[in-house]
């Protein structure tokens, strides 16, 4: 073999090493990113961001290992099983409590950095939030809370509704505990809930039907990782049945739903990237306290509004944080 065709064939063969591999070789650390959802490229950015912040920059300091399951929460163990082969340095899990719930039972030892919107005592990611202990620490950013306060904001919108729509992934496991929040909150202003659980995306045009059918006045969203990966089908869905929406980040809003209030996704993920970088410098989930995100953000898409037929009070729009055109 000449010697060029040589050089040719080693460098293909090392473009086709896994990350892991060559990061190994290169002596980076790996992160194993962990997610249950399909990869936004801006809660990404936001993550790479928090990692800059603290002097690593993917590629020169530090190498991602990237395991999405696509809304599929069935494949997690496996992909969280996957990274604790290779191994990696730390997991760092997004898309949905479900993400660290699987890295947690995949690794008592591998440093575990989550950012999610679930509380995590109550799925028992962690003891206590200020001395989480372990192997395992992050970011909450307690979507899954504020449910009660998304129908509050609907009712603002829909007061005459009797029957409000609450779409859930059953494979979520804050789906009980936010439908308790929101049915608490629709007795209060007088209002039934009729709950859908939705896992797939024909499950969720069935549910759809099934909140027509039942003539609820408007819909609840579940913060969830499946529905907002499916953000367009859902606002499209909405519309085709007439039906004003909440959900529980503006990118619903953009898509197309009504509304969307919670917090600050972005910020939460540059924070669990700081974390993830404090971890590889040395320090210890254990003695890291569980961090809270309170930036929150309230969208109103008034072009929806007008779709709908529904004249959004100025006082409403004043108070938003965004008003979509």
């Amino acid at each position: 073999m000449r010697r060029r065709q040589f050089v040719a064939l080693l460098g293909a063969i090392a473009a086709g090493w896994p990350l892991a591999a060559r990061a190994e070789q290169a002596g980076l650390p790996v992160i194993g990113l962990l997610s249950g959802n399909r990869f936004d490229e801006r809660e990404l950015a936001a993550l790479r961001r928090g990692l800059s912040e603290a002097g690593y920059a993917e590629g020169r300091d530090v190498a991602i290992e990237y395991r999405s399951a696509e809304g599929q929460y069935g494949r997690l163990p496996a992909l969280a099983a996957d990274l604790v082969s290779r191994p990696v340095a730390v997991i760092v899990a997004i898309g949905g409590t479900i993400s660290a719930v699987a890295a947690k039972a995949a690794t008592a030892t591998i440093p575990i950095v989550f950012s999610n919107g679930g509380d995590p005592i109550k799925v028992g990611l962690v003891p206590s939030l200020n001395r989480p202990g372990g192997n395992i620490t992050g970011v909450s950013f307690f979507v899954n809370t504020l449910g009660a306060k998304r129908l509050e904001l609907l009712h603002e919108l829909v007061p005459a509704g009797t029957t409000i729509g609450f779409l859930a992934n059953p494979g979520n496991p804050n789906t009980d505990s936010e439908a308790r929040d929101v049915e608490a909150a629709a007795r209060a202003v007088g209002q039934q809930l009729r709950i859908e659980k939705a896992g797939s995306e024909a499950e969720v045009e069935t549910a759809f039907a099934s909140f027509d059918r039942h003539r609820a006045s408007a819909v609840v969203v579940s913060a969830d990782a499946f529905f907002l990966s499916r953000r367009d089908r859902v606002a499209a869905l909405a519309l085709r049945h007439h039906v004003p929406t909440i959900c529980d980040v503006r990118e619903h809003a953009l898509a197309g739903c009504l509304m969307s209030y919670g917090t600050d996704r972005t910020d939460a993920y540059r924070q669990a990237g700081i974390y993830a970088a404090r971890v590889l410098k040395g320090e210890r989930p254990a003695d890291l306290p569980v961090m809270q995100s309170t930036k929150f953000e309230w969208a109103i898409n008034l072009a929806t509004a007008r779709t709908l037929g529904l004249e959004v009070p100025q006082p409403l729009l004043a108070l938003a944080d965004e008003v979509i055109e």
